[in-house]
């Protein structure tokens, strides 16, 4: 895994991004070349912005597969998603190229060079991907694990781990019996324990260890696993590898001394002013931008059904303060009078005709602009619910009060990686997604997420 914009991503997945937009370039490099001759190839390359007319072609090559889940892990092990999804990317990006060109015509190649580029791209996506699908999948390539205890947090990883080919990494073996006391591990010496576990990772040809123990006082054979370090086994703990590999903080596992005593959890003064200022420019930027759609969407709503354009709803905020939030409304007036507010289901009763396309293009979410302006908000942050959600996730789910240690979001690492939450189960899920958000705050997460939101968006995904 290799740590970028404060999270983690599987390096053979970055491997193939890269590789990607080196192979659609010099496939257009070599459409060149074969197209007009060495010399006129080399003048319209380093002459006439040929390298950038290529560079914006992988740009846009890059960014296609990326929206189509190319690079996401429940397609990169699929076969037959991943043809389909290049032919989709293909199409794509011949429409949106063509509408670049038509904005900025300087930036065309030549007719005869993007046709031979464009086939030559064609047959090596589809030659790589199947040799990278090919060599993901062969445990040879992957690196040998031992996962260390019989917790809750080691099946989750074991689970993780096996679903997820790209991560390079298989599990030899599951030791369970050195926390559940199948052997007496307790009553060996220190080198006796060495000895024991050194033979485990000579057995399984293992060349790291994941400790995911759930209780470790007595039990966690530190000697032996520091000698196995000096010997060049990589050791590493179970809670810091699920979160590298989920994006997730392991709720299971997570301890309150952790909580305590940890760097993170704490947001430096000059980030705080860094997030307000940000939050302030996007929101006057996004304000003067959707103005007319905005506009257009109160006349709808206000000849659609009675009632007022703007819904406002008490949310908590920073430090549990309630304040108003504000949405355009999509849903029969006093469809909540009694302050029992019940999370939308796909199919609900209270949308208005007009409220449940505005919920599905998510332009009921502009008028929280308003909210950011007014600084009740970030654009980036965990999502504010109603007063009595928040009471019962705080009533149920440990830990939960952690997510108003920093102001809520428009739009969230939660959100992005979650989608839309109901129950208490996916509440539980959303704040494991939130509490690494905050543990890991930082301008370039910001960014990444902004980033994934646009494709959200885009794409209409996680609405209701």
């Amino acid at each position: 895994m290799i740590r970028f914009f404060h999270t983690y991503f599987p390096a053979r997945t970055l491997f193939l991004g890269i590789s990607e937009a080196l192979l659609v370039t010099t496939a257009f490099v070599i459409a060149t070349f074969a197209r007009l001759g060495a010399s006129d190839a080399n003048l319209m390359l380093n002459y006439e912005q040929g390298f950038l007319k290529i560079s914006v072609v992988a740009v846009v090559f890059i960014l296609c597969m990326y929206y189509f889940d190319l690079y996401d892990s429940l397609v990169l092990s699929n076969r037959r998603e991943v043809l389909t999804r290049l032919v989709q990317v293909l199409g794509t990006v011949c429409i949106m190229l063509a509408l670049l060109y038509f904005v900025i015509p300087t930036l065309q190649l030549g007719r005869g060079i993007f046709v031979m580029g464009f086939a030559l791209v064609a047959f090596l996506l589809f030659a790589w991907r199947r040799l990278f699908l090919a060599v993901n999948t062969m445990p040879q390539f992957a690196q040998r694990a031992l996962i260390l205890g019989d917790s809750t947090l080691a099946k989750s990883l074991i689970g993780e781990i096996e679903s997820r080919k790209e991560l390079g990494i298989r599990v030899a073996a599951h030791l369970r019996e050195m926390e559940n006391g199948q052997n007496p591990y307790a009553s060996l010496s220190e080198a006796e324990r060495f000895e024991a576990l050194s033979k485990q990772v000579e057995s399984y040809r293992a060349s790291r260890i994941i400790v995911a123990m759930g209780e470790r006082r007595g039990k966690l054979p530190v000697e032996a696993l520091l000698q196995l370090k000096a010997s060049g086994i990589q050791v590493q703990d179970g809670a810091e590898v699920y979160e590298a590999i989920t994006g997730k903080v392991p709720l299971e596992s997570l301890r309150l001394s952790w909580l305590l005593f940890s760097p993170s959890f704490y947001v430096s003064r000059p980030l705080l002013v860094y997030k307000r200022i940000f939050s302030f420019m996007i929101s006057v930027f996004c304000l003067i931008v959707a103005s007319p759609i905005m506009a257009i969407a109160a006349i709808a709503i206000r000849l659609d059904s009675p009632g007022p354009i703007i819904f406002e709803q008490k949310r908590v905020g920073e430090g549990g303060k309630l304040f108003t939030l504000y949405k355009f409304r999509t849903m029969v007036d006093g469809a909540d009078q009694d302050h029992n507010f019940r999370p939308a289901e796909k199919t609900d009763g209270r949308f208005t005709r007009v409220g449940m396309w505005l919920r599905r293009a998510r332009i009921d979410e502009l008028p929280q602009l308003v909210n950011i302006l007014r600084g009740d908000m970030y654009f980036v942050g965990p999502r504010p619910f109603v007063q009595n959600q928040e009471e019962e996730c705080l009533a149920k789910i440990p830990y939960y009060r952690q997510r108003w240690s920093v102001k809520p979001g428009a739009t969230g690492w939660a959100q992005v990686n979650r989608g839309y939450c109901a129950t208490i189960e996916d509440n539980t899920e959303k704040l494991a997604y939130d509490l690494f958000y905050i543990k890991n705050i930082s301008i370039g997460l910001d960014l990444l997420i902004m980033f994934k939101t646009l494709k959200t968006l885009l794409l209409s995904r996680g609405s209701r």
